[in-house]
């Protein structure tokens, strides 16, 4: 095979995309095609979200409705993917299969999946309250948030002072 497989975005029904990317892979392995459609990916980050004080580590999906596929387009392969239950077509003019490059996929969907994106329910200003610790029951003003240490500064108000502290994201709820 002389050809080069190249990456692919299919769209897909919204909630189809594992289901789409189990069906091509099955039809993979019964056909040994593995040559011709060498990867299905499902673009996904890892999420750590603060709720409560609780935190709470899941999968998101970076691009709903789509899935990357690295294959050899050809009538067979073509069909095989076109024809997959809950997938709607190639994304390209006139869903023509347009490849992308090496570095489209990394800069468009190459997510480091072992770095989980971690999400707050506040910003910088906001009130919240400490939970967790000594300070427990303390309201304090979030002066930033650095979400690789996965840490909080803020600004409280103790004995009538205004003292700097730091504190873990997840020992800190955001006030309504």
């Amino acid at each position: 095979m002389s050809e080069a497989a190249k990456w692919y975005v299919v769209h897909t029904y919204s909630g189809y995309e594992n289901k789409v990317a189990q069906n091509i892979e099955k039809v993979v392995e019964n056909r040994k095609l593995h040559e011709l459609i060498q990867e299905v990916r499902v673009p996904t980050e890892r999420v750590i979200e603060t709720v409560n004080g609780k935190e709470k580590e899941f999968e998101r999906k970076t691009f709903p409705g789509y899935v990357l596929i690295k294959m050899v387009v050809t009538d067979d392969t073509w069909y095989i993917v076109r024809n997959t239950r809950g997938c709607t077509g190639f994304v390209g003019p006139a869903s023509v299969p347009t490849p992308l490059s090496e570095e489209e996929v990394m800069k468009t969907f190459g997510v480091d999946v072992s770095t989980p994106v971690v999400e707050v329910n506040f910003k910088e200003g906001d009130s919240v309250q400490i939970s967790g610790t000594a300070m427990d029951g303390f309201i304090g003003v979030v002066q930033s948030i650095n979400f690789e240490d996965r840490t909080v500064d803020l600004l409280v108000s103790m004995f009538g002072r205004e003292t700097p502290t730091t504190l873990p994201i997840s020992q800190v709820v955001a006030v309504d």
